[in-house]
């Protein structure tokens, strides 16, 4: 149901002609990372690419919607484009009906069946359009291009501070804290009163020790930390499965605080990558996953987590991995013949890791904001495209 005054319209009586067509298009294989003009596909990235080809270009007299007849993608565009070639349907709203930016909410709103990389298009077609009355979709669509534009806010405030720590990342771990001299090492500059070790080498590390190799499930009584539960440097309570042994078993398989897990198989991409454990409660790691216990006297696990995940690190980690037909693999020997840089004193230690966790929470910080923008979003989206708020009942800040 429905307000009594809004109404409803088939979606082919929504749209009108626009004068776009191939003339505006540009295959995929022409698509620049830089140039003058800005492509629109169907793919999920807003802006596709570049391209340099004026003669392609299309300005929209007022704003369009892109969708993906493949990906369901919903866009508003409002400014001169290059349209992709493949899949892209081109949706010019009445706007004696529709204010432009309410319709591209409204069908971010709409569930399109998803019937994998077929079309689409026809799916929408067989659509009605709410239509409430143009005052009330201007109001809506502020509403909720001010929610949009705080997401926007929140994900720009990740990026930029995701680079800063990559750059800062690679600076302190070759320039480290104290405005030493360098000397160049075998894995790159370094201040010079840092060594070089091996992981393998004698008192750096506890313990290397592989997961359990048992089945995880649903239930059980154990969680069981797995490759896709290591994320951005980090063990997370995501996707969890669970297995079911004896209390004897478990223990050597516990992991405590600062434990580092390794992921020593997967695709190139992934391996190499590790997480730190600093959840509370009780949990265990699987077999594909390689768990770091570190000499913390010599070497502070929160260190070489960071370290490892460097993108220079990665890149030599790689280098280690055995490669088969569909996955690379690095062994818990090979692990240990990996080279790290070593501070003079545990001290440098902690000072570069109160750095970088200073920007990780931030990060995670931003990201708990930007969570809870976008429930807001979808339930507002919901609520307010089936009248059960109405606009006259919220107060808007300017």
């Amino acid at each position: 149901m429905i307000p009594d005054e809004w109404r409803l319209f088939d979606f082919v009586k929504t749209i009108k002609r626009c004068d776009i067509g191939r003339r505006n298009q540009i295959d995929a294989s022409q698509i620049e990372k830089k140039g003058q003009f800005p492509v629109i596909d169907q793919g999920q990235d807003y802006i596709a690419g570049y391209s340099n080809s004026e003669d392609k270009l299309f300005s929209p007299e007022n704003p369009l919607i892109i969708f993906g007849d493949h990906t369901r993608c919903f866009k508003f565009v409002d400014f001169p484009f290059i349209l992709g070639a493949d899949g892209t349907k081109v949706l010019n709203p009445d706007l004696n009906l529709f204010d432009p930016k309410y319709y591209y909410f409204y069908f971010k709103s709409v569930k399109i069946q998803n019937r994998g990389y077929n079309r689409h298009f026809k799916l929408l077609k067989e659509l009605k359009v709410i239509c409430p009355p143009m005052h009330e979709q201007k109001t809506i669509a502020s509403i909720l291009s001010k929610i949009q534009s705080a997401i926007e806010t929140q994900e720009k405030i990740i990026k930029t501070t995701t680079e800063l720590k990559k750059t800062l990342m690679q600076k302190l771990f070759s320039e480290g804290l104290y405005d030493e001299p360098q000397k160049v090492t075998e894995i790159g500059k370094i201040p010079k009163g840092w060594k070089v070790v091996e992981l393998g080498d004698n008192g750096v590390l506890e313990l290397v020790q592989y997961g359990l190799s048992v089945k995880g499930y649903e239930d059980g009584k154990y969680p069981m930390l797995r490759m896709n539960t290591i994320l951005n440097g980090y063990c997370v309570d995501r996707n969890l499965k669970y297995v079911n042994i004896e209390k004897d078993e478990f223990e050597k398989f516990k992991l405590e605080y600062g434990d580092i897990l390794f992921n020593r198989t997967n695709s190139i991409d992934l391996v190499g990558k590790t997480g730190i454990f600093i959840l509370k409660g009780e949990y265990t790691f699987a077999s594909y996953l390689i768990r770091l216990k570190t000499n913390q006297r010599i070497l502070n696990s929160f260190y070489l987590n960071h370290y490892i995940n460097l993108e220079s690190s990665q890149k030599r980690l790689k280098g280690l991995a055995s490669r088969g037909v569909s996955q690379s693999n690095i062994s818990g020997s090979r692990l240990k013949t990996f080279l790290i840089p070593l501070p003079a004193t545990l001290r440098e230690q902690e000072e570069i890791i109160d750095i970088i966790s200073k920007l990780d929470k931030k990060i995670a910080f931003t990201e708990r904001k930007r969570s809870q923008y976008n429930e807001l979003f979808k339930s507002m989206l919901h609520q307010l495209m089936t009248g059960q708020i109405r606009v006259k009942d919220i107060k808007i800040a300017s």
